[in-house]
């Protein structure tokens, strides 16, 4: 997916957090921001030199649309491979602010179990995963990510992500669609 690079002038004050520090800045009214990247519900920004990411919430500030996170609801009975592969197209629609790949197809979720809860079709989902760099400051922002997306799947009540660091991750665990998409192939 390509995306063209856009000016906008900010409309509003607006939370953002700074890439790849992952701490919360207020960006002001008035100033002028190139959006970068626009993926997954999020816009990643520059501002005066300087990388922001942005919550669909307050795309309004930016002259989109509001939006949210999209709910998964499925017709028929809840299963654990229905939640399953669910909860696998809602972490294919997470992605780091800097990479324009998403975090299954770089290769960053190594685990995604699905248990049953205490009541029938209610699930709990566990995850592990990592990040393209232990220090990225982004990585509770992009865990708590995924974690609010796979609670918006029907039939879960739970969810857990982890962030783990073994085995490290590396290039090779990038899917072959992605590397050609990051021009690696």
């Amino acid at each position: 997916m390509s995306f063209n690079r856009q000016e906008v002038i900010v409309s509003r004050d607006c939370p953002a957090v700074t890439v790849p520090y992952g701490s919360p800045v207020t960006i002001e009214a008035g100033c002028e921001a190139t959006i970068t990247q626009q993926l997954g519900g999020t816009y990643t920004v520059m501002v005066e030199g300087n990388l922001y990411r942005i919550e669909g919430k307050d795309g309004d500030a930016l002259g989109f649309e509001i939006t949210e996170d999209e709910k998964h609801v499925h017709e028929g009975p809840i299963t654990a491979e229905v939640v399953e592969e669910a909860a696998w197209t809602m972490l294919s629609t997470c992605y780091d602010p800097e990479i324009p790949v998403d975090i299954v197809n770089l290769g960053l979720v190594y685990e995604c179990n699905v248990v049953p809860a205490n009541a029938p079709e209610r699930y709990r989902i566990e995850v592990k995963m990592t990040l393209t760099a232990a220090g990225c400051g982004m990585g509770t922002m992009i865990a708590d990510e995924a974690r609010n997306k796979l609670l918006n799947i029907e039939g879960v009540d739970e969810a857990m992500v982890d962030l783990v660091w073994d085995p490290p991750w590396s290039r090779e665990m990038i899917s072959e669609p992605a590397r050609l998409q990051l021009g690696l192939l």
